[in-house]
């Protein structure tokens, strides 16, 4: 009898099926694009202290202005304000990409890597044809 109260205090251990990961699941383009959407969006969070750092630097007189404008204007500086112009344009375009989905289109699977394409060529053409025009009115 002793036994049999033992065996019914002690919880029953539900088996359960092994959560899906990168192991299970093969990659898949828009997949990839969640992952990028999410990085851009916390680089974008980066960038935006540099926005403000420049801003800063503009209401603090000339010379802080002009040693924040060498900072970005060095190659290095120019190459993270590409990279900032390129995951703006990449978020906006992934914006846009889930609010077509909202509107309860674009599930279907050509749909679907179709507007993932256009996302990274769009973003990477619309990033370039930005600075290309920044330089010719410059």
């Amino acid at each position: 009898m002793a036994n049999a109260d033992a065996k019914a205090a002690t919880p029953k251990v539900v088996e359960r099926p092994l959560s899906p990961h990168l192991q299970i699941y093969r990659p898949m383009l828009t997949m990839m694009m969640s992952i990028v959407h999410r990085v851009t969006g916390g680089a974008l969070y980066f960038g935006t202290l540099l926005l403000a750092a420049w801003l800063i630097a503009a209401a603090a007189g000339p010379h802080a202005f002009d040693v924040v404008n060498a900072i970005y204007g060095s190659f290095l500086g120019r190459l993270v304000l590409f990279g900032y112009t390129w995951a703006l344009i990449h978020h906006m375009l992934g914006g846009i990409r889930h609010l077509i989905w909202d509107s309860g289109r674009g599930f279907e699977p050509a749909e679907r890597e179709w507007l993932a394409r256009a996302n990274i060529i769009g973003s990477i053409a619309l990033t370039i044809v930005l600075w290309i025009i920044g330089y010719i009115v410059r």
